[in-house]
This record gives C-alpha cells, sequence and structure tokens, in this order.
C-alpha cells in the first residue's frame, strides 16, 4: 500500500449496514465489491454507497466465478457471521451448516484474489470457542495462504466512544506485521449525552409491563438503605425465601431419586418462599428456571455462589424487602423482571437517572457514561434511557443507535425494528478506521495522532463519518 494519494481498493464482505464501507472510504479508499443476502440492507447498500452488493457468497461456488465476479483489490473486509461463535447461541462453531462455514468463503477469496491486505471482524468469544481451536484454526488457515496474522479485541469506549462493545479484530498482511501497531486503548472519559438527540421521540412505545418492572425495581433502590453497599452480584429476587438444596444437591436431583415425592415432605420452599408441599409436575414450576433443568444433579459454582449470595442478601435485609415484595409481588412478572444488575455502585439510587436494557438475565442499570452494547438478536435489548436523562423514559432511537456506531451519516432501514437489528449486527466505523489506518498507513502515522483525531471527532458532537457513493 504504502502512502500513495491513489486510492486503494476494497470489497466489503457480510456488508450489513456499510460500517467498513464508511471507515475505509473515509481513509481515501474505493470499494468495487460488496456483498449482503438481506435484501432491505443489500438495496440500501446501493443507496448509501453506489455499489449493487452481491447477495449469496454461497453462489460464489468457484474459483473461477470469483476470479471473475471480484474485481482486484487491495483490502478485503468481513464481519463474517457471529453467531455460530456468540455465547448467546448455540456455539456450533463452524459446524453451523449455514453460517459457520462462510469464514471459509471468506478463506476462498483471500485464496484466489490474494489482496495484500485485510480485516475480519467477530465477537470476543471466537477467540475462546472450543478451547481456543477456532482461533488457532483462522489463523493456521490465513497463514498458509501467505498471510501473517494478528488478533486483538477493541472496545468504542476505548476510544472515547459511549458504547461498550467488545469485538476481536484479525488482521493480516502479505507484507508482513512488523511495522504493525494496534492503536492504544485509552479509558476516555464518555457521556452518552453525546449521542442524545433531546428533540427526538422513539416511534416505539415501551411496553406497561416493562414500564412497570422499571417502577418496581426503582422503589427497590429507593427502599434500600443509604448505608448499605446494593450487591455487585445479579440480584434474583427469586431467591428470596428460597429453601430448595443448591450445594450439595439439587431439586433435579431429588427428583430423580424420589420420582414419586420429590421435594415433597421436607419442609423446602421455592421461588419467593412458596411451599414444595405439592406434586412434582407442581414443584417444578415453583421452583427458579434456573434450577430447575433436567440433569443438573450438581450447579457449577457461579450458580451456586449467587445463590447464596441472594439468600443472605435477603436473610439480612428482610425488614425492607419483605414489604417490597408484597407490594410489587415480583413472582408474576416474566424472569427477564424478576432480577436486576446493578451497575452503578456509589450513585444516587434514582432509576430514572440511568441506561436501562431489559435482558435474559435481568434489568441492567448502567451509568449514562456508555450505552450496552448493541444487540442485534431482539429489539428488546434497545436501551431505554431514564426520564432524568431526556425528560422522559424511552428507547434510544435509531438515529442515536447509529451515532454509537458512528454510522450517522448513512440512510438505516425505514422499520426502527429493522434499523435496530442491523444496527446491532453493524461494526463500529471509527474503531475500524483506527485499525486500518495502522494497517494500511501505519509508517507515516502514530497511535497517538490517531486516537487524538478519533477523540477530537466525538468531543465535536460525535460527527458522523458521511461516506460517498
Amino acid at each position: 500500500m504504502g502512502t500513495s494519494s491513489e486510492a486503494f481498493r476494497f470489497v466489503d464482505l457480510f456488508a450489513g449496514l456499510g460500517g467498513f464501507h464508511v471507515a475505509l472510504d473515509g481513509l481515501g479508499g474505493r470499494g468495487v465489491f460488496a456483498a449482503e443476502r438481506e435484501p432491505t440492507l443489500k438495496a440500501l447498500y446501493k443507496v448509501n454507497f453506489g455499489i449493487d452488493a452481491w447477495g449469496d457468497l454461497n453462489d460464489l461456488s468457484s474459483d473461477e466465478i470469483i476470479a471473475q465476479s471480484v474485481p482486484d483489490h487491495q483490502v478485503l473486509t468481513a464481519g463474517f457471521p457471529c453467531q455460530p461463535f456468540s455465547k448467546a447461541g448455540d456455539q456450533l462453531g463452524f459446524k453451523d451448516t449455514d453460517q459457520g462455514n462462510l469464514f471459509f468463503k471468506v478463506h476462498d477469496i483471500l485464496r484466489v484474489k490474494r489482496p495484500p491486505h485485510f480485516i475480519l471482524e467477530n465477537v470476543p468469544n471466537i477467540l475462546k470457542h472450543d478451547g481456543g481451536r477456532t482461533r488457532s484454526t483462522i489463523i493456521r488457515l490465513l497463514e498458509e495462504l501467505g498471510y501473517s496474522v494478528d488478533v486483538e479485541h477493541f472496545s468504542p469506549h476505548e476510544f472515547g466512544i459511549p458504547q461498550v462493545r467488545d469485538r476481536a479484530y484479525f488482521v493480516g498482511s502479505l507484507e508482513g506485521l512488523d511495522d504493525f501497531e494496534w492503536p492504544a486503548k485509552h479509558k476516555h472519559p464518555t457521556e452518552i449525552h453525546w449521542v442524545l438527540r433531546n428533540e427526538a421521540d422513539s416511534r416505539r412505545a415501551i411496553p406497561e409491563q416493562t414500564l412497570r418492572a422499571i417502577d418496581m425495581w426503582g422503589d427497590f433502590l429507593r427502599r434500600s438503605p443509604d448505608s448499605l453497599k446494593l450487591p455487585s452480584f445479579p440480584i434474583w429476587a427469586m431467591e428470596f425465601g428460597a429453601t430448595y438444596p443448591y450445594e450439595d444437591d439439587t431439586p433435579s436431583g431429588v427428583w430423580a431419586r424420589r420420582p414419586v415425592w420429590g421435594l415433597r415432605q421436607m419442609g423446602l420452599k421455592g421461588s419467593f418462599g412458596k411451599s414444595l408441599e405439592c406434586k412434582i409436575d407442581e414443584q417444578i414450576t415453583r421452583i427458579p428456571s434456573h434450577a430447575n433443568r433436567a440433569g443438573d444433579f450438581l450447579f457449577p459454582q457461579w450458580k451456586r455462589t449467587f445463590i447464596r449470595q441472594n439468600r443472605e442478601f435477603y436473610q439480612a435485609n428482610r425488614s425492607w424487602i419483605d414489604p417490597w415484595l408484597a407490594r410489587w409481588r415480583p413472582q408474576y412478572f416474566p424472569s427477564s423482571f424478576q432480577k436486576m444488575e446493578w451497575n452503578a455502585q456509589g450513585e444516587e439510587r434514582d432509576i430514572d437517572n440511568f441506561v436501562l436494557q431489559i435482558r435474559a438475565s435481568g434489568l441492567r442499570v448502567k451509568r449514562p457514561t456508555t450505552s450496552p452494547s448493541l444487540i442485534a438478536f431482539t429489539d428488546t435489548h434497545v436501551p431505554i434511557l431514564g426520564a432524568n436523562l431526556t425528560g422522559k423514559r424511552r428507547y434510544m432511537t435509531p438515529a442515536e443507535c447509529a451515532d454509537l456506531q458512528c454510522l450517522g451519516g448513512i440512510e438505516l432501514p425505514a422499520s426502527d425494528l429493522d434499523a435496530y437489528r442491523a444496527l446491532g449486527n453493524a461494526v463500529n466505523a471509527r474503531v475500524v478506521k483506527a485499525i486500518a489506518e495502522r494497517l494500511l498507513h501505519g509508517l507515516t502515522r502514530s497511535t497517538s495522532s490517531i486516537t487524538s483525531d478519533i477523540t477530537s471527532d466525538i468531543t465535536s458532537d460525535l460527527k458522523p463519518l458521511r461516506a460517498t457513493a
């Protein structure tokens, strides 16, 4: 690559909203090929970048088709599907016949077209998946093509962008990586206010049950004594009053040994102190979902620790927790609403001061310095802004989420739900830009100048990197 003023050519595989395109366009690159099989995003790519993207990469079914269809280029980028490697999925990896094997399509294009450089992105769990063997396999296959390969993980908040979103990045070069250095990570002070548009209003209303759950946990925070340090472990309300076995035995273990009576006549209690003096079918419904799985004859240590901590916390604080339980009856809420993660230790306990997110692990309460990671799997993960941040409780808008991904200058899907999902799958353009600038121009620019430029951009009201067609 060197430092030639001539625009370098790049391809953008699994392009999505075009985060790689925005980043490399900002460095003077020119996109010559893209692939995206989701029809809405494929059409948007043409609108935003003027490229008619290829559809399914599986249709590049031979070396001859690859050679004829993919133009010559200097940089290949690919955020290949992450679901097979994510902790949130089945973690089938390369065994996932629908998506896990798509890495090999990237490998085929690299083998046939031989671009000097590549940048690949995926979830950080890919580095640990299958005991590290997936990472080793990827690196070995790329090195066998003649590339020098390195891997590191980054989150936007390490560049002053108010979002925590850890991702793994693989870089490779046929020219070697002796002079390549990753951008430095810096814990810049961030504020989510930088991306909030006070005049904005989410077109999607927060469901009443969600609002009630927020009120419930807000009341929990208000009732907690100021002198009490709230737990750093997840608060599991269903363990308040429970006495079923968990240390050296489990409900499933008892049911296996006593298939007629189970936990009956043992004087034990299930979720929220419900009596287990009932038939086994009913006992199963009265045990928390995290503790009633068949075959769990011994819980992992982390689960035993959380159960013990919650029961001890309840016993020490019954004087104010019992009235809270009587007021709100959280046992009638869905399981995800019965749990809370307090990630704002030391802050004033007003739930409307914070950024909230509904997850399977509970209602996560975060300081307004950063947004939770945008997630593509479901729209219920969209961050909720407390009323004290914008005047009323509301979801972050797609435009605000686009700013978190440094994609504020592109057109988004018309449907808010489609936009949220696409943004949850997108790469952060400024993180990619920092890595790419090092990979492609690393001999002429220092880490400090790159980081300074990015931080300057962000503190200037997060001005978007506008892509040009």
